[in-house]
């Protein structure tokens, strides 16, 4: 399976987790110059902005671990964005996600980094 075919199967699987945990899935892949959000949905009042992580193995490092400085800046970025064009106030609550899928097992972290501020667009 290519990594694109990968990619959107893990965050399928991340989807139905969230969906099963509570979460209203509202986007997916979105995509715009400042970078792209795996999943968007609402949990417990938050706008939620998800980053999706898989590792088959730990050979390469652990799944939680991959979303760095510099992919946080990027999704914030992509969020602003994404709030820029569907009109959503800056009095919305807005939290940021990781799930990480190592091997079989599922990760979610709640509120896993802070919002990143800056102009953008």
């Amino acid at each position: 399976m290519n990594r694109r075919r990968t990619g959107a199967a893990h965050e399928k699987q991340a989807a139905d987790y969230l969906t099963a945990e509570g979460m209203k899935i509202l986007a997916a892949n979105f995509r715009s110059r400042q970078g792209e959000i795996d999943l968007i949905g609402e949990h417990e009042g938050y706008l939620v902005f998800v980053e999706v992580k898989y590792r088959s193995s730990s050979r390469t490092g652990y799944a939680l671990e991959a979303v760095d400085r510099r992919k946080q800046l990027r999704i914030c970025r992509a969020a602003d964005y994404y709030r820029y064009l569907h009109g959503v106030g800056e009095d919305r609550a807005v939290r940021y996600d990781v799930v990480g899928i190592q091997g079989g097992e599922i990760r979610w972290i709640r509120n896993a980094f802070p919002h990143i501020s800056g102009k953008y667009f």
